[in-house]
């Protein structure tokens, strides 16, 4: 599986930005899919993930604000992000779970770039 990141920029507070994530290879064995951050100077965080049943965790700072949704017809996950604010600004990640032969793989895209100004 290889899963390609793009959608990043630049945007005032309050605004709204789509991030994208196609994935391609052995997509069958996806088993979730989402998005994570990391802020300079700080760890990588979840930010939002689907399952293969459709349900979606958030992290709380981004619940209300933020929606994940997938396009399996297009093999692509989506970031919604409204009202953003500048403690967004970070490198999002798309990652993906994979149980090939009953082991678990995590797959990480390369990172887009979201700045949010104030």
């Amino acid at each position: 599986v290889q899963l390609q990141a793009s959608g990043g920029g630049v945007v005032q507070a309050g605004g709204s930005l789509r991030v994208s994530c196609l994935a391609s290879g052995s997509t069958f064995s996806i088993v979730d899919i989402g998005w994570y951050r990391q802020a300079p100077g700080s760890q990588r965080e979840l930010v939002a993930l689907i399952h293969s049943g459709e349900r979606a965790d958030y992290a709380d700072s981004v619940k209300g604000r933020f929606t994940i949704s997938r396009d399996s017809a297009k093999n692509t996950v989506y970031l919604q992000m409204n009202n953003l604010k500048p403690e967004d600004t970070a490198v999002y990640y798309c990652n993906a779970g994979a149980v090939i032969s009953d082991i678990r793989y995590d797959i990480w895209g390369q990172g887009t770039l979201v700045t949010v100004s104030s």
